[in-house]
């Protein structure tokens, strides 16, 4: 049988120690296997982080009786991240990021790229820790038809979890608009009973500030994760367009995201849970 992994990269920071532990706590769950990346600028620096790793599995291991490795890689962080994923079959990615600012850690503008840069889903994570696990999961609702793909991989969350899924939807005035986003609701919840998901729906309170409305809603619910959608072909979401990109996934909350490419995910090669 195939071992769920997850994939960690770690610069030994407390922001990367937090991405750990939420890994950590969802191998528990499923029986799987975290392995712990370190990418490096010199090839001479290879064997002394070996060696640091080495004890930080090992004592990850033997802590929490899960199964930890690590791999130690000479590139940059934009490009082996994501080529390490595929190549363990990783089927989530878990980032530390230090916010929008930083010096020589993965910020938000950085983590962005990276994300772009996999075939892997990621949770992003700030420096709250995680809870019992997600057990509140907020939905935004794009009206993209790839949002599909992010529907189905909450639902794979939501039931490992049972977590309550809360729906947030766009409240539009444009007639077409209107009408997708009526439709995109229809099937999520039509996917939600079919899977028999508990979930609750919220419309946004007028129109535009998506963003803001939808960080206010999670932080008001308390939610424990907020999955993200990001379409390669303009960059982002529609709603997380321009100077405003970096808001979800450095909330002031710091609510983890769970981000997707929607272009390079398939679902049957690397859904997060089987």
């Amino acid at each position: 049988m195939e071992i769920t992994k997850f994939l960690i990269p770690t610069d030994y920071s407390k922001v990367a120690d937090c991405a750990v532990n939420h890994a950590v706590k969802l191998a528990q769950t499923l029986n799987g296997e975290i392995v712990l990346l370190h990418v490096i600028a010199k090839e001479k620096d290879v064997e002394e982080n070996k060696k640091k790793l080495l004890k930080i599995t090992a004592d990850l291991s033997k802590a929490h009786n899960i199964k930890a490795d690590f791999i130690v890689r000479v590139g940059n962080i934009f490009d082996d991240i994501g080529k390490v994923a595929t190549e363990i079959n990783a089927q989530l990615i878990f980032m530390g990021t230090h916010g929008a600012k930083g010096f020589q850690h993965i910020t938000g503008s950085y983590a962005l790229k990276v994300i772009t840069n996999s075939k892997v889903p990621f949770i992003v994570v700030q420096q709250r820790n995680i809870r019992n696990g997600y057990a509140k999961i907020v939905l935004p609702l794009e009206l993209a038809k790839e949002t599909k793909q992010k529907i189905a991989l909450t639902i794979h969350m939501a039931k490992y979890f049972n977590s309550k899924v809360y729906v947030f939807s766009p409240l539009e005035t444009d007639e077409y608009l209107k009408n997708t986003a009526v439709r995109n609701l229809n099937y999520t919840k039509s996917e939600m009973n079919i899977h028999k998901i508990v979930f609750e729906t919220e419309h946004a309170e007028k129109p535009g500030n998506f963003v803001k409305q939808l960080l206010q809603y999670s932080s008001r619910i308390d939610a424990d994760l907020i999955t993200m959608l990001n379409i390669q072909d303009i960059g982002l979401t529609e709603f997380i367009a321009g100077p405003e990109e970096q808001q979800i996934i450095t909330n002031e909350t710091q609510i983890p995201v769970l981000c997707i490419n929607p272009v390079n995910v398939t679902l049957s090669k690397n859904v997060i849970f089987t």
